[in-house]
């Protein structure tokens, strides 16, 4: 990982250190990386925190799987490859856009713990929090709110997580939300209140 303090620099050429961009931006930056079985309603909450964080004045960037698949992650489709390398990618952006001070909302599915560590030593340790939005596949094919779940039992998405592949749990994430037990207002409070409390810019 870069040190924050230090100025980036390819050959000869310096470029601004992070320490000086989060000083201007008055934040720390990090990447809160939400994960969960499709509908668990981890983009719910992505976008969610971003307003909120955007009404305090914070500057951030969202990273969404769904978003990211119509451009940088083109033509990747749902075999183990293609997802560790869309979200080995992911993980690249998010971690320039960290050194440029910037709060990054990530949300991708990212089912197996291999995945999820690929993304943490990308990122790096310091900046990278681990959050599991948690909903059981039975519920979230009920909700089903981009239709992928019908599409699947019509044999439309292969490779489906959760019923064609699997999804490993997680032993202990950073920060476990459980949208079967909380409000979408509780999970965001509970959320919030943990990010609020790690880009604190220390004096």
């Amino acid at each position: 990982m870069s040190e924050p303090n230090a100025n980036l620099s390819t050959g000869h050429v310096r470029f601004l250190g992070r320490s000086l961009r989060e000083k201007q931006l008055g934040q720390r930056a990090g990447v809160f990386w939400l994960y969960g079985l499709s509908g668990s309603g981890k983009s719910t909450l992505a976008a969610a925190l971003e307003k909120a964080l955007h009404a305090e004045g914070r500057v951030t960037a969202i990273l969404d799987g769904d978003l990211l698949r119509t451009g940088l992650n083109r033509g990747l489709g749902f075999s183990d490859d293609d997802r560790r390398e869309n979200l080995r990618r992911a993980a690249e952006v998010a971690r320039l856009l960290v050194q440029s001070g910037i709060i990054v909302i990530a949300s991708f599915i990212t089912p197996t713990k291999s995945f999820r560590s690929l993304a943490r030593q990308t990122v790096g340790e310091d900046d990278f929090h681990e959050i599991y939005v948690h909903a059981d596949f039975d519920t979230c094919r009920q909700r089903d709110v981009k239709g992928l779940y019908a599409k699947a039992d019509q044999g439309q998405v292969k490779q489906f997580t959760g019923r064609d592949s699997g999804f490993e749990e997680p032993a202990s994430p950073d920060l476990l939300i459980n949208t079967l037990t909380e409000s979408e207002e509780e999970s965001l409070a509970r959320l919030l209140a943990f990010v609020k409390d790690r880009i604190r810019l220390e004096s």
